[in-house]
């Protein structure tokens, strides 16, 4: 769901009031217009005189200027009000989460007292249904935008600022959001995605994104964990409870969880993964993961490993 016509959320509801508001307002203004040129331009025809001085002409401009200044004093009255509302979607209790918008992709941290119960993501946001979010907008690089228009209204993430963005779902569902300020070559390829589910699910969600990464069980999958650990994977990724402690792509920790890859450029599917890992440069160009010379071997065994981590 992609849309601002689709709330979802509190201040996306505010948001979607006012967008109404305004459409209403700013079609019956046109087609008054409009009609008010057609009788114009009729009575003029009729009587001969187009460009005659009017008494009437003069009175109707006079009324349309005042009929325009109290509209827009009307807008500007109900512009304020939803700005105040947003505003005010404060709470207490708020699951707190940290973002770090780069090129071209999304870091999520879930915020907790004891550091050992954070999480760490990418690109995937949970969120419960009906609780309060608050969300920390940072920039690694460039100036991004956070948006997802079902949730709330874009706020900018600026290097060496923070901004804090509220929101809360009031339905279930998956909500795609995207970056709203052109960050570089592959800014239309910064997507993310917000699923808003029941507070039990989030909780069963967040205990299993808590734990280190899944043994791998096969053969294949070992031979995947080795490949991983002795190559240049574990200078960019983490995966927990493995060599792998990389900072400067997303955590891999719980990959397999996840509905894309690429910051939502491609589904995450074995074939798609495998293609990635290929040739990231040929799927998103400008990225900062190189190719990986691999056999196919490899990159098969590669694959296996990181699709059991869920």
């Amino acid at each position: 769901m992609h849309s601002v016509l689709s709330a979802a959320g509190v201040e996306a509801q505010s948001i979607q009031s006012h967008w109404w508001l305004m459409f209403w307002v700013t079609l019956v203004v046109t087609l008054v217009v409009l009609g008010g040129l057609g009788l114009a331009v009729a009575r003029g025809l009729r009587a001969g005189a187009i460009g005659r001085s009017d008494r009437g002409l003069v009175t109707g401009i006079s009324l349309a200027i005042a009929v325009t200044v109290v509209i827009l004093f009307g807008l500007l009255i109900d512009s304020v009000i939803t700005s105040r509302v947003l505003a005010s979607q404060r709470a207490p209790g708020a699951l707190e989460i940290e973002i770090m918008a780069q090129q071209w992709w999304w870091s999520v941290e879930y915020q907790h007292p004891e550091p050992e119960q954070r999480v760490r993501t990418a690109n995937e946001l949970h969120i419960p249904v009906g609780r309060p979010v608050s969300i920390k907008l940072l920039a690694n690089d460039v100036i991004h935008s956070f948006w997802v228009p079902a949730l709330n209204g874009k706020l900018d993430a600026i290097p060496g600022h923070e901004s804090t963005l509220w929101i809360r779902a009031e339905h279930p569902g998956v909500y795609r959001g995207q970056c709203a300020e052109y960050c570089g070559a592959q800014h239309a390829h910064m997507a993310i995605v917000v699923v808003a589910e029941s507070p039990e699910e989030f909780e069963k969600w967040i205990q299993a994104q808590r734990q280190t990464a899944h043994q791998p069980a096969s053969d294949p999958e070992r031979r995947g964990l080795q490949l991983v650990q002795q190559s240049a994977c574990v200078m960019c990724h983490t995966i927990r409870g493995t060599a792998a402690g990389g900072r400067m792509g997303p955590d891999l920790t719980h990959l397999a969880s996840r509905s894309t890859i690429g910051a939502g450029i491609l589904p995450r599917t074995p074939d798609h993964l495998e293609e990635w890992i290929r040739d990231p440069q040929r799927i998103k160009p400008g990225n900062r993961m190189p190719a990986l010379a691999l056999p196919d071997r490899d990159r098969a065994a590669i694959v296996a490993y990181l699709e059991q981590l869920r």
